[in-house]
C-alpha cells in the first residue's frame, strides 16, 4: 500500500534525451501521464525536464514551481554522453608524472585493425599537458618530491588561458596519495573549478585506465553539475 504522504504529491520520472525528453508523471490521485518535449526548443523554454513539470502542473512558465506540492523527481539524461560524443566537454589540463606526458595519447596500443595503414587516431580530450616533477616508487619510496613551485606556475600559466578544469594523474598515485592531494590543493588555490584526482575517480592500478577515467571526470562533470544546478 502506497504512502499516503506521497499519494498526495506529484511524482515524476524523466527521461532527458539529446533529441526528445520523456516526462511520466503521477498526480496525487495517482493518474499515471506521459507526455514528450523537445530536448532543445529555446523560444518556448529553457529547459524541457522543467517544462515538462509545469506542464503536468498546469503553471505558467514565469510562475515560482510549487515544490511542497512533489514527492519526487527522478532524471536520467545523456548529457553527459552526447558532449563526450560531440566532443563538447569543458576546456581541460592534464597534470602527469614528468617523462608520461605522451602516455594516455599512446594507450595500450590496442588496434581495430591492425594492418590497417592509415590509423585515425582518436581526439584527445584534454587541451594541455604539464609534466610535474615528481616520483612516488612501486612501494612508496619518494624517489623526487612534487616541485610544487614549478607546478604552480605551470598552472597559473594554464589557468590565464581559460582553463578551469585539470585531470592530475601521478604514477602509482592509486596506492599513494600525497603527491596527487598536494598537487589538488595548488590547482584549487589558483581557482580551478573542477579538479579530478585520479585515485579519487578511480583507484585503478593501472596508469592508463586511471587516467583516461579521471580525464574524461574532468572533462564531463563541469557540464553535470550545471545542468544539475539549471535544474
Amino acid at each position: 500500500m502506497p504512502d499516503q504522504n506521497t499519494m498526495a504529491k506529484w511524482q515524476f520520472w524523466i527521461d532527458r534525451g539529446g533529441t526528445f525528453t520523456d516526462i511520466v508523471s503521477r498526480s496525487p490521485g495517482g493518474e499515471i501521464r506521459a507526455a514528450k518535449l523537445l530536448s532543445q526548443n529555446p523560444e518556448h523554454y529553457r529547459d524541457a525536464a522543467i517544462q515538462g513539470i509545469r506542464d503536468a502542473l498546469q503553471i505558467g512558465k514565469d510562475d515560482p514551481i510549487p515544490a511542497q506540492l512533489i514527492e519526487s523527481v527522478k532524471m536520467g539524461t545523456t548529457v553527459a554522453t552526447n558532449a563526450l560524443l560531440e566532443r563538447q566537454g569543458d576546456r581541460i589540463v592534464l597534470v602527469i608524472t614528468k617523462g608520461f606526458g605522451d602516455a594516455l595519447e599512446i594507450g595500450y596500443q590496442a588496434r581495430p585493425h591492425i594492418f590497417d595503414l592509415n590509423i585515425k587516431k582518436p581526439t584527445l580530450l584534454y587541451e594541455q599537458v604539464i609534466e610535474a616533477d615528481e616520483r612516488i616508487l612501486a612501494r612508496g619510496q619518494i624517489e623526487r618530491p612534487l616541485d610544487e613551485e614549478a607546478l604552480k606556475n605551470d598552472l597559473e600559466a594554464a589557468y590565464a588561458t581559460g582553463i578551469r578544469a585539470c585531470a592530475i594523474v601521478f604514477m602509482h598515485g592509486y596506492r599513494y596519495h600525497s603527491h596527487e592531494n598536494a598537487a589538488a590543493r595548488i590547482a584549487a588555490k589558483i581557482g580551478f573549478t573542477q579538479i579530478s584526482v585520479s585515485h579519487q575517480a578511480s583507484p585503478l592500478m593501472k596508469l592508463v585506465g586511471r587516467g583516461d577515467t579521471a580525464v574524461v571526470d574532468a572533462y564531463l562533470s563541469p557540464i553535470l553539475r550545471r545542468y544539475v544546478e539549471q535544474v
